[in-house]
């Protein structure tokens, strides 16, 4: 069992940057993969970001790379999305998840936390 508790959400105005943050408890952290989605109102929820058990290996959707950036320090059980040049169109709630195996699904999933990005 993994217990997800993002944070860092917040308003922003474009072109800025955020950072969020997602613990877990458990002493199992570095076995799983690591990933960030996000659901805007009236959208479905997209996939935005992965990472290995290691953090060597990463993963974005088209829309964010080359703005942000997912990694993870498994000594403190956590996982970072730094997110720069904001645009209003990243404005959802942000959601971290576990995976045991990358490229499957993911079955422990965070409470969510909301970023605003204002034009």
């Amino acid at each position: 069992q993994v217990q997800l508790v993002e944070s860092g959400g917040g308003l922003v105005q474009a072109g800025g940057s955020l950072r969020l943050s997602c613990a877990a408890s458990g002493r199992t952290f570095s076995s799983y993969s690591m990933g960030w989605f996000r659901q805007a109102p009236g959208k479905e929820r997209e996939r935005v970001a992965s990472i290995s058990r290691s953090g060597i290996t990463t993963d974005y959707a088209d829309s964010v790379k080359g703005r942000f950036t997912i990694s993870r320090d498994n000594a403190k059980n956590t996982v970072y999305l730094q997110m720069n040049s904001m645009k209003p169109e990243d404005t959802a709630v942000y959601y971290c998840a576990a995976a045991r195996i990358w490229g499957s699904g993911y079955e422990y999933w965070g409470q969510g936390t909301q970023v605003t990005v204002s034009s």
